[in-house]
């Protein structure tokens, strides 16, 4: 027993030295944490300090102004002054205290220090900014009409000096763009808040009363948001009239057959279409007008209205190209912050990065919006989402019904108006992965099964089915289609599908109405012609879905409701697969075992799958990339494995998209790929040569290496995948289409999933992962561009439809 006791003693030690080695992360984290605590505070007290300059600068012309207000010449009145600088000294003083009482505690810094009581006071003063919020707009009316009737306060107002360092001040543009700063504060207050929450450790005295003070500050600034924002956003034109942006985006504008990125400015009277100019470091943004339409004069042009060129397409495998760069820059990036090495390496990548990005989002939106001016000329933005298409139309015809008149403006006044969409956007960088900060979330990676119920509100029975968007790699793309439910105000689908997710945060669901009749359209456009009845969208929260639950949900609008039901599944565990543990069936059965079974080369479920897809799935647009109906797959599933005579008979009444759903699930679901785990590192590597014969050579002696069953499939299923392809024309399913659906299903490893780490986050973007998936595409994409595989067609024939009776 003595060796016993003695290797107890050790394993105790152990364990002992683990848990002390696990304490001491925990703390070095949280030292960690602390010490960012002092640099977030650092900036706050930079910014209270540039803050209190702003204020200062109101102040100085104040106290003159006042002094003069009772002699016999005023420059303006003391209503007026009081108007202008309402709430401006108590603004002033409540900042000045809590920086200078701020100030000394972080100049004596220790972890253990306290700031919470500071900023629990702060936001109890709020109610001194909802004053000020109140007065902002007449105290903005207020100082631009003195400054019209009075050549001297304009000329003090224009030239406020705002101290910027100890010895150096820089001129502000007018006192109303100051009077603004106290308006930006709050939100700005907020963030700041929330940014040293996120560094204080829940056990730090400071975490509740940072709490406390951030809840104040978040309620306080919703109660105000629908205020401020139009202010913001809005101009004086003349006569008195207020001009508001309504919206602002990049979009791609088709330009003689070339695209073009503009940031786009939806006004209450016009549509604007400038481009930003790149500056020279120092200098701020710059924008140049292209062109503007009244909206009184802008019409939307359809089809049959345009004579413009069709829209160049880019090729799937171009789109695909810069989706491999952008994962393979992302992992260079993630593994040089892991080094030692400077920051210019990051930056460089960081460089590319974004030039990949925006490449992408140039090239990948290809759906037409048209509009026109009251001369007929017309100008196309290409964008990816019918959603998005509609969105605009909506809202500018809303705006159009409160527009009578047409009107120009002057170069002088284009030229002002330009200018102020530095100020007045919304939108200010392309969304990219690029502007994001390290610890936003960058989507959900992996699967999305949704159940489309019901709907609820109709007033009117209609023809009405429903069509499930996502965003991927910044753009959104449409992934599913019901069928459609025929006269009824309550549609019931009840229909399942499985979406694919690449980075994806937000699922849109649009309700169309069908109509009986189509008009010619031209393929290029991606024009529907179908009624949009209502659209939603509901953001995809990781916490939410991580549960692996079925989540149910309502999408309201227009008056009209959708049920939901979502689930999650990562792309690592979605994928799994499990050994086999039956020999019954043929889902998840080896395929060596099942066609030893059949007495057959090719199972027959991919010989039934194949020959009713042929018979009437060959025109469907996207087979094999729209989903079918879950539920029907799976009975489609049930009966094959229990053997069912009547499977054909059942096959005929099925949407073909849950045919080829049930092909594409049963070669998911192999325990083995069909490439094999042995042979896939091979093919892996292979595809990697830049030797075009060597690549060949291996290749095709690796193809030839697999066992005969999976072999003869693949051939079977190869022959059949470029039959499909043949009809690109009409399904828009090109080889490449086909490889990416197909790539991962067939050649996807099953020893993988002993490497994965339950500790790793299955809902975060994982750009290895991307690689791997498009090295898998790319070996079959090479499959389906060879034109002919060298095996006898003698063999090749009767391998293929001899049978062991």
């Amino acid at each position: 027993p003595q060796p016993n006791i003695t290797a107890a003693k050790k394993m105790a030690s152990i364990l002992a030295l683990s848990s002390c080695t696990v304490l001491r992360r925990v703390e070095l984290d949280q030292e960690k944490g602390l010490e960012m605590r002092k640099w977030v505070l650092s900036g706050i007290l930079a910014s209270e300090e540039t803050y209190l300059s702003h204020l200062e600068a109101l102040l100085i012309p104040m106290k003159p102004l006042r002094a003069v207000a009772t002699t016999s010449q005023p420059m303006l009145t003391i209503p007026e002054i009081e108007t202008i600088f309402f709430k401006v000294p108590e603004l002033h003083e409540i900042h000045k205290d809590f920086y200078d009482a701020l100030l000394p505690r972080v100049q004596d810094w220790s972890n253990h220090q306290c700031v919470g009581d500071l900023f629990q006071k702060l936001a109890s003063q709020l109610g001194v900014y909802r004053a000020f919020v109140d007065n902002y707009k007449v105290a903005v009316e207020t100082a631009d009409k003195c400054c019209q009737a009075n050549a001297q306060f304009a000329q003090i107002s224009e030239n406020l000096k705002v101290k910027s360092t100890k010895d150096s001040y820089h001129f502000f543009p007018s006192s109303t763009a100051l009077l603004y700063k106290p308006v930006d504060r709050v939100t700005r207050s907020t963030l700041v808040l929330h940014d040293l929450l996120k560094h204080t450790p829940s056990s730090h005295p400071d975490y509740p009363l940072l709490q406390d003070a951030l809840r104040i500050s978040q309620n306080f600034l919703s109660s105000i948001n629908e205020e401020i924002t139009p202010r913001r956003q809005s101009m004086t034109i003349k006569k008195g009239e207020n001009r508001q942006l309504l919206r602002d985006r990049f979009m791609v504008e088709l330009v003689e057959g070339s695209r073009k990125l503009r940031h786009v400015f939806l006004f209450t009277d016009l549509l604007l279409c400038t481009k930003l100019k790149k500056q020279a470091a120092g200098k701020g943004q710059h924008y140049d007008c292209k062109w503007y339409i009244p909206l009184a004069d802008l019409t939307f042009q359809t089809i049959e209205d345009s004579e413009s060129s069709p829209i160049p397409l880019v090729q799937d495998e171009e789109i695909d190209a810069m989706k491999i760069k952008i994962s393979q820059i992302r992992n260079d990036i993630q593994r040089e912050k892991r080094t030692t090495k400077g920051p210019k390496v990051i930056e460089r990548l960081k460089k590319k990065l974004s030039e990949q990005e925006s490449l992408l989002l140039l090239m990948s939106p290809n759906m037409a919006f048209k509009v026109a001016n009251r001369n007929g000329k017309g100008f196309t933005f290409l964008i990816s989402s019918d959603y998005e298409r509609a969105e605009w139309r909506e809202i500018i015809r809303e705006q159009q019904k409160k527009c009578f008149k047409s009107f120009s403006l002057t170069s002088l006044e284009l030229q002002m108006l330009t200018n102020s969409c530095v100020k007045l956007q919304t939108v200010h960088t392309i969304p990219m992965s690029i502007n994001k900060e390290d610890d936003e979330s960058s989507g959900l990676c992996g699967f999305l099964d949704v159940i489309v119920h019901s709907a609820t509100g109709l007033k009117h029975s209609l023809n009405l089915y429903c069509s499930l968007e996502v965003d991927s790699f910044g753009y959104f793309v449409n992934k599913a289609k019901t069928r459609v439910y025929r006269d009824s105000t309550e549609p019931s689908w009840n229909e399942e599908f499985e979406i694919e997710l690449e980075g994806s945060q937000t699922l849109r669901l649009l309700c169309y109405e069908k109509c009986c009749s189509k008009p010619k359209q031209s393929k290029e456009d991606g024009e529907v012609t179908d009624k949009i009845i209502a659209k939603g969208q509901i953001k995809l929260d990781p916490q939410t879905l991580q549960n692996k639950d079925w989540q149910r949900t309502v999408i309201a609008m227009n008056g009209i409701e959708v049920k939901l039901s979502m689930k999650f599944n990562s792309r690592e565990f979605s994928l799994k697969r499990m050994p086999s543990r039956k020999q019954s069936g043929v889902f998840g059965v080896k395929i060596n075992a099942v066609t030893k079974r059949e007495r057959s080369k090719v199972p027959l479920i991919v010989r039934q799958c194949v020959e009713e897809i042929e018979r009437r799935g060959m025109d469907e647009v996207g087979i094999y990339r729209v989903s079918g109906v879950a539920t029907d797959i799976q009975a489609l599933k049930a009966a094959f494995d229990s053997n069912n005579k009547d499977v054909s008979v059942m096959m005929r009444e099925m949407d073909v998209n849950a045919i080829a759903g049930t092909l594409k699930l049963y070669f998911r679901e192999l325990p083995e790929p069909l490439f094999t785990d042995e042979l896939y590192p091979n093919f892996a590597g292979g595809i990697a040569l830049s030797d075009s014969v060597a690549k060949e050579s291996c290749m095709l002696n690796l193809l030839l290496s697999l066992p005969e069953p999976n072999l003869v499939t693949f051939l079977f299923l190869l022959d059949h995948l470029k039959r499909v392809a043949e009809n690109e024309c009409i399904n828009k399913m090109s080889l490449h289409n086909l490889a990416t659906v197909f790539g991962p299903t067939l050649l996807r490893p099953s020893e993988k999933d002993t490497k994965i780490s339950t500790s790793s986050q299955p809902l975060s973007m994982n750009d290895s992962w991307s690689l791997e998936v498009m090295a898998q595409v790319q070996v079959l994409l090479y499959f389906l561009q060879l034109e002919s595989i060298p095996t006898p067609d003698s063999k090749r024939q009767s391998l293929l439809f001899s049978t062991e009776v």
